[in-house]
């Protein structure tokens, strides 16, 4: 693999700016295995899981990747705001759980308040060995021009994920598309604060190079890698989207709904393929309870027009299922073909 050298490879060491995203109900460990093994980052989803498993999980990855004990372990976790205002105030709370596995990063989205869960980040690695220090560091999910300064200037965060419109899963409902969203947030942080990368709709190694172009030191993938053996959707919700085109999604709180996770922050909702969930959502003539009943039936009856496949816009772009390894292998290629040809113009 030739290294593409930005302020974000640098920053985490890496050979490649490609970045696994943490996809609850579809990232794996052995999709943050392959992302990282092959020169990306990849990112562990925490979800709703218990300190316990997130250990394991970790561990897992440490094993696999073959890094010994007490070394840094080139991957990170993803943690939701909104599931660590509870998570925090319990018995069983996350950040020092995971914190304890040495991870190179820890990435914060959708909460109301995650500048508090950026200081016990700051506040625990403070407290290690002086004769084994580590920092981690923090990545944050920003929407808008304003989240990206907060989290620059007030948070001191070490990576802005600038994620439009575009992406699959959740996101804000008022987000802008992307390549506007990241040339407002590149015009206002200066180039010595954070590292800024780029997430959504991105499913080629030619939109990578474009967007590294625009400013971009790195790329967030999810949808692209939902399309591997190592993604933990069934074979069902991969024929979805392999027939799926680049009008098959979009942004609803209708999901969450029939998901039964309408508990995101306000501001947030969910883009997945459009299928007879938005029918029966948008109709207006049945309600929540009615909607719910007819989902789980078809669900049992091994349906897929009522389930909720998070994706995003790049989903049309891929036709094959392949390997995350092979997978993050072709973008890099792709994103280096690419670059050069550009720097080819005259």
């Amino acid at each position: 693999m030739h290294p593409l050298t930005t302020k974000f490879t640098a920053l985490m060491n890496i050979q490649s700016p490609i970045v696994g995203a943490p996809m609850y109900f579809a990232t794996t460990p052995d999709m943050v295995v392959a992302v990282s093994g092959s020169g990306g980052f990849g990112f562990i989803a925490a979800g709703f899981e218990s300190s316990e498993t997130l250990k394991k999980q970790l561990q897992y990855v440490r094993s696999k990747l073959n890094v010994a004990a007490g070394i840094p372990l080139p991957t990170g976790v993803g943690l939701l705001g909104w599931i660590l205002d509870k998570t925090e105030i319990s018995d069983d709370p996350r950040i020092p759980a995971v914190l304890d596995e040495l991870p190179a990063a820890i990435w914060f989205a959708f909460g109301t308040n995650l500048g508090k869960y950026v200081e016990h980040v700051r506040a625990y690695d403070e407290k290690r060995d002086p004769e084994k220090p580590h920092k981690t560091l923090v990545f944050v999910i920003v929407n808008s021009v304003e989240d990206a300064l907060r989290a620059a200037n007030e948070w001191k965060v070490d990576v802005l994920v600038v994620q439009g419109t575009e992406a699959g899963g959740h996101g804000g409902a008022s987000a802008p598309p992307l390549l506007n969203l990241l040339q407002g947030v590149l015009d206002a942080i200066p180039t010595d604060g954070p590292a800024i990368i780029a997430a959504g709709g991105i499913s080629t190694g030619a939109q990578i190079a474009a967007l590294l172009t625009l400013g971009a030191s790195g790329v967030v993938l999810g949808t692209r890698f939902l399309f591997t053996p190592e993604c933990m959707y069934s074979d069902q919700m991969k024929a979805v989207l392999l027939d799926a085109g680049l009008n098959s999604t979009a942004r609803s709180l209708a999901f969450d709904e029939i998901n039964r996770t309408a508990m995101w922050p306000e501001g947030i909702d969910g883009r997945a393929i459009a299928n007879n969930i938005l029918v029966d959502y948008r109709e207006g003539k049945l309600d929540l309870e009615t909607r719910l009943k007819k989902a789980d039936a078809d669900k049992a009856n091994g349906k897929t027009d009522r389930l909720v496949i998070w994706a995003g816009v790049g989903v049309g772009h891929v036709k094959e299922i392949k390997g995350a390894s092979e997978v993050l292998r072709c973008l890099h290629e792709e994103t280096v073909a690419a670059l050069i040809t550009i720097a080819q113009l005259q």
